[in-house]
């Protein structure tokens, strides 16, 4: 039932220019690359991260499913966006630094976070920013930059918008009240 509703509202989506679905680099590192927008899925714990704001990434048990393929997302608390890539070699990449540049957010106008995570070989593994904090909802460009021993991987960009420029996608997963 949920996923007819993600297919649904994702069929119900305008298709525009802007609505791109490539990556803006990949290099032969990377097998498969997708981008997009997700509805925050139960966290089952944290990993240190101390190059971010918070401290820490979240984990996941289950990567989530995108609910659309595009690089426009509304800055609505508990949607998330991102990439799922995987690596050519079928042993995976370990040690890949993911670097999240975005417009200057929280007391002191930070504006790049990053962390250390991996990238499998035998299928996709996704790499994603949520909005949880009201500071954390900025609109502009964010981009997300995964390296590995010195070789940028991939380079994808995003346009997060304010909540009534994507109203249908902003009400996707159910926060209604913040659509402001």
């Amino acid at each position: 039932m949920r996923m007819m509703l993600y297919l649904s509202l994702a069929l119900l989506l305008p298709v525009s220019g802007t609505a791109q679905t490539g990556a803006d680099t990949v290099s032969p590192s990377i097998a498969t690359l997708s981008a997009g927008v997700v509805c925050g899925p139960p966290v089952v714990g944290t990993s240190p991260a101390p190059d971010t704001i918070a401290g820490s990434t979240h984990i996941v048990a289950e990567d989530p499913p995108f609910i659309a393929e595009i690089r426009q997302v509304p800055a609505v608390l508990g949607i998330g966006f991102g990439v799922k890539a995987q690596a050519s070699d079928p042993g995976g990449l370990s040690g890949v630094t993911m670097t999240v540049t975005h417009p200057p957010m929280g007391d002191t106008g930070v504006t790049q976070q990053s962390y250390v995570t991996w990238i499998s070989g035998d299928g996709p593994s996704m790499t994603f920013y949520q909005f949880d904090e009201e500071f954390e909802r900025v609109t502009g460009t964010w981009t997300f930059t995964a390296q590995y021993l010195g070789e940028d991987l991939y380079t994808v960009s995003f346009d997060v918008v304010p909540p009534g420029a994507l109203p249908q996608l902003a009400a996707a997963c159910g926060y209604l009240d913040l659509l402001s």
